[in-house]
């Protein structure tokens, strides 16, 4: 399963905000440094409102939603990459995750420290991002040694990742992160093998105080993080209260939608980060619907049929045969896998088919 890492400055609220997305109580928040020593680990279901829909058609009591996996990580502080504050286990930690979720501080509060004395997103983001770019800078130059003395050797490979590193270095050294380096399609498949920490997809979360969710866009704060994640990142950015978020755990699904109207919200802004997450871990879900349950499969954007029945049961792929498949549009609209059939919306698909997220597919395959 896919993890994205929530990273960022003692008390921005990250481990609020793992709490709210996990629906629990399991990351301890107080108001000081270093809260968070060892990551916590929470499975989150994304969110989807199609499986609502499909429930009905297949007439099931049993919903399996897709999940993916969100990892609290201790805060950082300039210096991490010298070891700094909880900067090496902070640095190791980031490193295991698939992308990362970058919690900025976007509201004003005498009661809650800020460990830089003052509410500055950009300082705050330029930061975070300093630290990883100095650890990278650090780990390609040690690369860059080791791989000098084996494209000595004609290493054909070697000299192809020490050609890499040395255009990165440079990029790295103006402050830039690897993530919007100029790569091409073979060297961006190089560029993985690095493990660079600027090099994962971020998104960032920008958390705002309780009363403001509603109009967060007009925040200044909040437009400041905007602008700087478009233009340096290509990144998005998604508005969100982590404390009035966390007050929901508890709370039934009505509930929780009455408790966010009256803040003048009809959607949670966790939702939407949980969604935004899937999509940037580069995924899409297709669905299987019968009277024993509907579930959301997981699949890689660009994943061919066989490879999508494997996620079932890797016997599944093996023994690829056909794929029965109607998309959800089709399904729902019709209202039924017959009426789909008769109305000629289902097909028959083969090997080399790219499932679309939203697929409703049945896999035939031979034992």
């Amino acid at each position: 399963m896919l993890q994205a890492g929530i990273v960022g400055l003692p008390n921005v609220g990250k481990s609020t905000l793992f709490n709210a997305l996990t629906r629990t109580h399991k990351a301890e928040s107080a108001n000081y440094p270093f809260c968070t020593i060892d990551p916590n680990v929470g499975v989150v279901t994304v969110p989807d409102a199609r499986l609502a829909v499909l429930k009905e058609i297949a007439r099931t009591d049993v919903v399996i939603p897709a999940a993916i996996e969100f990892v609290d990580i201790a805060g950082l502080v300039a210096g991490a990459s010298r070891g700094e504050g909880l900067g090496n286990q902070f640095l190791s930690n980031i490193r295991e995750v698939d992308a990362i979720v970058h919690v900025v501080r976007c509201f004003e509060d005498d009661n809650i420290l800020h460990n830089m004395g003052s509410v500055d997103p950009l300082r705050d983001i330029e930061t975070i991002n300093t630290e990883l770019i100095l650890a990278d800078i650090g780990a390609l130059e040690k690369r860059i040694e080791k791989l000098k003395k084996k494209a000595r050797g004609q290493d054909k490979e070697a000299q192809a990742e020490l050609d890499l590193a040395e255009k990165l270095l440079p990029h790295l050294n103006e402050n830039k992160p690897a993530l919007t380096a100029p790569v091409n399609d073979d060297e961006r498949v190089l560029l993985k093998q690095f493990f660079l920490l600027s090099a994962k997809p971020v998104i960032y979360a920008a958390n705002v105080a309780d009363e403001e969710l509603a109009r967060a866009g007009e925040n200044p704060y909040v437009q400041q993080v905007e602008t700087y994640a478009r233009e340096h990142h290509a990144a998005s950015c998604v508005h969100v209260s982590a404390r009035l978020e966390a007050e929901l755990v508890d709370l039934t699904a009505a509930e929780s939608r009455e408790f966010l109207r009256d803040f003048g919200v009809e959607d949670s802004g966790v939702n939407t980060l949980i969604r935004a997450v899937y999509e940037l871990l580069g995924l899409a879900t297709y669905f299987t619907a019968g009277e024993k349950e509907v579930r959301a499969w997981t699949i890689t954007r660009g994943m061919k049929a066989p490879q999508a029945a494997g996620v079932i049961h890797t016997d599944f792929e093996k023994g690829f045969i056909k794929a029965e498949v109607v998309s959800y549009e089709d399904l729902a609209g019709l209202g039924s896998m017959s009426a789909a059939r008769d109305a000629g919306k289902c097909r028959l698909e083969g090997k080399d088919y790219v499932v679309r997220d939203g697929d409703v597919a049945h896999f035939r395959f031979a034992n």
